[in-house]
């Protein structure tokens, strides 16, 4: 199956699948990125609870970030990646910590759900299954950020939040912005129940068309709620203009077959990456 659209590129090379985005690939002299495909990889490298993985399973992960990374002619090493928790914490990285391998499983990155740099060199790294990934580069003042925003992060507005930082920190104008928006779980299958609903209702009262976004699918039991249009507002409210974020308008779950689900794997569930570097 080829996942290409107007938005996206679906590449394999030497079995290594992945997405790049048209937009992004406009300034392919000064970034490298790229959503990884296929659930046969995992790059996970750690548990939930941030335990160490036994040895066979992390070695495997991190020939996955070898493989894809080779794909995109750069170095593992040159990997930071996030701690994720479900948190609204945007750090900035100013310089690899360890040089000779990825800097994965760091304490300087737990409770992190977003990273910022306008470092050369430094490829950052999110991961999902079902939840939102969004890259972000400014071509003006090379500013590149990753970030990962399941519900619980789009609650906490973590893609305003880094927008903000971008501004405050580099001074970027957000006009200048491009936000892309990776494979996720979409309205058609994030379905959840009312404490959740509520939860987005009281969060997004400033969103005026809020109740199209959530929509009710059992009566008064299950409601589905479209997180990408969320996020699309917000980052329009920050000042990005609509032509500079772009979505891969890609489900998760309806894709299963090349992207990993938690609702659809449910235990034992495989993670993809999303990359993005200074070159």
């Amino acid at each position: 199956m080829d996942l290409s659209n107007e938005n996206v590129i679906h590449r394999k090379e030497d079995g290594c699948e992945y997405l790049q985005f048209r937009k992004l690939l406009v300034y392919k002299e000064v970034i490298n990125h790229a959503y990884s495909l296929g659930i046969d990889k995992n790059y996970r490298t750690a548990r939930v609870n941030q335990e160490k993985l036994d040895e066979i399973t992390y070695k495997k992960a991190i020939t996955d970030y070898q493989q894809l990374c080779q794909a995109l002619e750069t170095k593992v090493e040159h990997i930071v990646k996030t701690n994720q928790k479900h948190t609204g914490e945007v750090k900035i990285v100013k310089k690899k910590i360890k040089l000779t391998e990825p800097d994965i499983n760091l304490e300087p990155y737990n409770q992190t759900d977003g990273l910022i740099t306008n470092q050369k060199q430094i490829m950052l790294s999110t991961t999902n299954a079902d939840c939102l990934l969004l890259l972000f580069f400014d071509p003006i003042k090379k500013v590149i950020a990753n970030i990962h925003s399941g519900w619980r992060g789009t609650l906490q507005r973590i893609a305003t939040k880094t927008v903000e930082k971008m501004k405050k920190e580099f001074q970027c104008k957000p006009e200048d912005i491009i936000c892309c928006i990776c494979p996720s779980i979409r309205k058609c299958h994030f379905e959840v129940q009312r404490e959740v609903k509520d939860n987005f209702v009281q969060q997004f009262q400033d969103i005026e068309s809020i109740d199209e976004i959530i929509e009710e699918t059992i009566p008064n039991q299950k409601w589905h709620i479209d997180t990408v249009k969320i996020n699309q507002i917000l980052l329009q409210k920050e000042g990005l203009l609509t032509k500079n974020i772009i979505d891969s308008k890609i489900c998760s779950v309806c894709h299963s077959e090349l992207v990993h689900s938690y609702r659809v794997e449910k235990e034992g569930y495989g993670l993809h990456t999303a990359l993005i570097e200074l070159k």
